[in-house]
C-alpha cells in the first residue's frame, strides 16, 4: 500500500470533475458545466504563434519578460486603474498559480481567510495546502449575492485573520462587487492590517455595470494583492498565463516563491500574451457581446421554467435557485439533470455550503445547445 500524505487525503474530491468527466465521454449529453469560453483564441493571437515559436524554447526571468511586464503596466494603468510598477508585477503558470504561490509566501498554519460561500471551487484547497483556516461570509440571494462587510467585520479574529478574499466578477453567482463596498471592505483590511486578495478573473466580461479593482482604491497598494489571468479575456485557458500585482513589502518573498514551484512562465505563452495586449479590443468585444446575449436569454428562460435565477452582471454564469421545483439536493437534482435530461450542471454546494439549494449553468456554450438544454430541462421539470 503506497504511502500517501494527510495533506492529500484530506483535500475535498471535486464533484464537477465527475460531471464533466461523464459529459465529455458522452457524446449525448449538453455541457452547461465547464468555466471556459467557447470561442477560440482570437486569430492573430493564434497566427503570432507561428512567428514565435521558433524564439520561445529557453527559458526566461522567473518573473515574466521584461517586454511583457512594461505592457501589464499600461495595461493596469489603462484598464484597472492601478498605479504600480513593473518590478512589482509577476508572471505565472495562470492566476491560480499566482494565488498558490502568494498564500504560500503570506499565510502559516491555522491563519485565517475569509472569503465569500459560496465562491469557487478553487479557493479551499489552496488554503487547505497551505494549512490556513477558511472563515466564511454567506451571500445571500436577497442582498443579489453582495458580500457584506459587516459579516466580514464580524468573521476577524484578532492574530490569526491574514486574509480577505474577494472574486469580482463572481464564480459562481456573477456578481460584480460595487466600489462602495470595495471602499467598506478596503476600511476594515487596513483597520486590522489585513491583506486583501483580488481575484479579477473575470474582469472584461461585465455587463450593464464597471468593474473596480480594489488595488485601485487610495491608499491600498499596500494592503492589496490582485489577480488577473489571459483564460478568460483572451479564451487563452490552455496557454495558462495569469499574473499578479504584489506590495513592495511582499514582492521579493512571493517571486522566490514562484520560482520554485515553476522556474519561470511558459515562453510561448508569454509571446502570445503580448499579441494579446495589442490587438483590436473588437475581438474582446465580440465575445463579450455574445455572452450578453445568451445571458439574457438563459435567465429569462430559467425563470420561466421555475429556476429562480438573478440576472448576473459579470462571468458567464447563471446561479439558479432549484427549492421551489425540487426537494432534492444540488447533488441529486444535477444528477436527474445529466441521467434524464442529458444535460450537465454544476451542484451549487460544488461552491461551498451555502450553494445548497442552487444550481451552476454556464452560458459559455452556442446560444442553440442552450436552447436546447432548456428545453429538455423545461419538459423533465412539466412531468
Amino acid at each position: 500500500m503506497p504511502h500517501i500524505s494527510e495533506r492529500e487525503l484530506e483535500l475535498p474530491n471535486a464533484i464537477i470533475d465527475q460531471l464533466m468527466a461523464i459529459a465529455a465521454e458522452r457524446k449525448d449529453i449538453i455541457s452547461l458545466g465547464i468555466g471556459e469560453p467557447d470561442f477560440v483564441t482570437p486569430k492573430p493571437i493564434l497566427e503570432h504563434a507561428k512567428k514565435v515559436i521558433y524564439q520561445s524554447s529557453r527559458y526566461t526571468n522567473p518573473s515574466g519578460k521584461h517586454e511583457l511586464k512594461e505592457l501589464l503596466l499600461r495595461k493596469l494603468k489603462k484598464e484597472n486603474n492601478i498605479k504600480t510598477n513593473s518590478e512589482n508585477i509577476i508572471v505565472t503558470t495562470g492566476s491560480q498559480q499566482g494565488i498558490f504561490a502568494v498564500m504560500l509566501a503570506t499565510l502559516d498554519p491555522t491563519e485565517q481567510v475569509i472569503l465569500s460561500n459560496p465562491g469557487y471551487l478553487g479557493y479551499i484547497p489552496i488554503i487547505d495546502l497551505v494549512e490556513a483556516v477558511p472563515v466564511y461570509a454567506k451571500l445571500y440571494e436577497e442582498e443579489n449575492f453582495q458580500i457584506n462587510p459587516d459579516v466580514i467585520k464580524e468573521q476577524i479574529e484578532k492574530g490569526k485573520t491574514k486574509v480577505i478574499l474577494l472574486n469580482t466578477p463572481n464564480n459562481p453567482t456573477g456578481t460584480v462587487i460595487t466600489r462602495k463596498i470595495l471602499e467598506e471592505i478596503a476600511d476594515i483590511a487596513v483597520e486590522n492590517d489585513i491583506y486583501i486578495f483580488s481575484d479579477e478573473a473575470y474582469e472584461s466580461l461585465v455587463y450593464d455595470t464597471k468593474h473596480f479593482s480594489a488595488a485601485s482604491l487610495n491608499g491600498m497598494n499596500n494592503n492589496v494583492i490582485s489577480f488577473y489571468t489571459f483564460s478568460k479575456t483572451y479564451a487563452m485557458c490552455g496557454f495558462r498565463l495569469g499574473y499578479c500585482v504584489i506590495p513592495d513589502k511582499l514582492i521579493k518573498h512571493v517571486t522566490k516563491t514562484t520560482h520554485y514551484m515553476t522556474l519561470c512562465p511558459n515562453n510561448l505563452s508569454q509571446n502570445l500574451a503580448m499579441k494579446a495586449l495589442t490587438i483590436n479590443k473588437s475581438y474582446i468585444n465580440s465575445m463579450v457581446n455574445e455572452y450578453d446575449k445568451r445571458r439574457k436569454f438563459i435567465v429569462k428562460r430559467l425563470n420561466e421554467i421555475g429556476l429562480r435565477t438573478l440576472m448576473p452582471q459579470g462571468a458567464f454564469y447563471a446561479f439558479s435557485n432549484i427549492k421551489e421545483v425540487t426537494r432534492k439536493t444540488s447533488l441529486d437534482f444535477s444528477k436527474e439533470l445529466l441521467n434524464k435530461c442529458k444535460v450537465a450542471v454544476v451542484p451549487g454546494t460544488e461552491f461551498g455550503k451555502y450553494g445548497e439549494g442552487y444550481i451552476r449553468l454556464s452560458y459559455a456554450a452556442k446560444l442553440d445547445l442552450i436552447k436546447k438544454a432548456l428545453e429538455r430541462i423545461e419538459k423533465y421539470l412539466n412531468k
